[in-house]
């Protein structure tokens, strides 16, 4: 409540909250406000500017521009969050795991982080999804992959601090096992630097989903996706400048909320970031 506070004190950080709350009820209410089937092909209204029927314009297949945008927020905040989901907790438990047992467990975790942190993601993401075969399950795994290794790095450093406190001594002293020692006393104190992470890395999931389907090994045609979308219809930009525009528009919107929340989150939980 108190976070909650602050937010709403903070302009760009109640822009951030209430664009990121818009695209959600959008993609909640996507039968509601799309009047048209986004997969439905009418060459009748095929490249049709916007009006009020179809207030985004229709494409080269001639369906409804404004369909495919609301019905891609779905897919693209679905990956952004299963992404973050996955990778989150896994990398933060083996964070905890090397930074408290140290010794061969510290070595041999980090050693295989530094392995998937010394390739670029997005490029390590891309050979996974062409192995693995385009698809939306595919990317949520590729990136899966890539994302978990920043999380394991911010949670082990914040550990190798707090395992030497007072409350870790004492807890060891009277006995309490290593487990509930890592669950209930480490990870609640280490979980807030990786949470603000969590929250920008949303948005940079949904960026680099949207890039994997616009080279084609993502999301495929005819799906709403917005990185699809932006890839069938890069060819007729000048004559039909709509059916990139809004979806460009709705990712850069969605990527720039999750951004503004995630430092907004940073500036609130880090007391030397404070004004």
């Amino acid at each position: 409540m108190q976070l909650l506070k602050r937010i709403l004190h903070q302009p760009l950080a109640l822009t951030g909250l209430c664009i990121m709350i818009l695209m959600v009820l959008v993609a909640i209410l996507a039968p509601v406000i799309a009047q048209h089937d986004p997969l439905e092909v009418n060459f009748k209204k095929r490249l049709l500017p916007p009006s009020f029927e179809h207030p985004f314009g229709t494409d080269q297949m001639g369906r409804d521009v404004l369909s495919r945008v609301v019905y891609g927020a779905r897919i693209s905040l679905r990956i952004g969050l299963i992404v973050v989901i996955i990778a989150f907790p896994f990398g933060s438990i083996l964070g905890a795991i090397a930074g408290f047992y140290g010794g061969r467990f510290d070595e041999l975790i980090m050693r295989i982080t530094d392995i998937f942190l010394c390739i670029p993601g997005l490029i390590l993401a891309m050979a996974i999804a062409a192995a693995l075969g385009p698809s939306i399950q595919n990317v949520l795994l590729s990136l899966a992959v890539v994302w978990w290794p920043w999380y394991t790095r911010i949670v082990r450093s914040v550990i190798l601090g707090l395992k030497e406190q007072d409350f870790v001594t004492a807890a060891r002293a009277i006995g309490v096992p290593h487990r509930r020692i890592i669950l209930r006393h480490l990870l609640p104190n280490a979980i807030a630097p990786a949470t603000v992470n969590a929250t920008l890395d949303i948005g940079f999931v949904i960026l680099n989903a949207a890039g994997l389907s616009f080279i084609g090994l993502g999301a495929q045609p005819p799906s709403p996706e917005w990185g699809a979308m932006l890839s069938t219809s890069r060819d007729i930009l000048r004559e039909a400048w709509w059916a990139a525009t809004f979806p460009g528009l709705a990712i850069l919107l969605t990527v720039l909320s999750f951004n503004l929340l995630g430092d907004a989150f940073r500036d609130l939980l880090d007391p030397r970031l404070r004004a």
